[in-house]
């Protein structure tokens, strides 16, 4: 995984992970809900990454 696609997806999961518990801590549902799917833009931007790297491998 190429280091910067690699940081862009870490970053991602925790800036979701924040707006998750931000959203949540202040009852904010719709920032609570945009921090998941920014998680999950994150983890899908890993899993690609992933996917590229072992057809490299090969």
């Amino acid at each position: 995984m190429g280091t910067d696609d690699k940081f862009d997806a870490k970053a991602d999961q925790v800036k979701g992970k924040v707006k998750e518990g931000f959203g949540d801590a202040t009852g904010d549902r719709s920032v609570e809900n945009e921090g998941k799917v920014d998680q999950a833009k994150g983890h899908l931007k890993e899993s690609v990454e992933k996917v590229k790297d072992a057809f490299k491998k090969d």
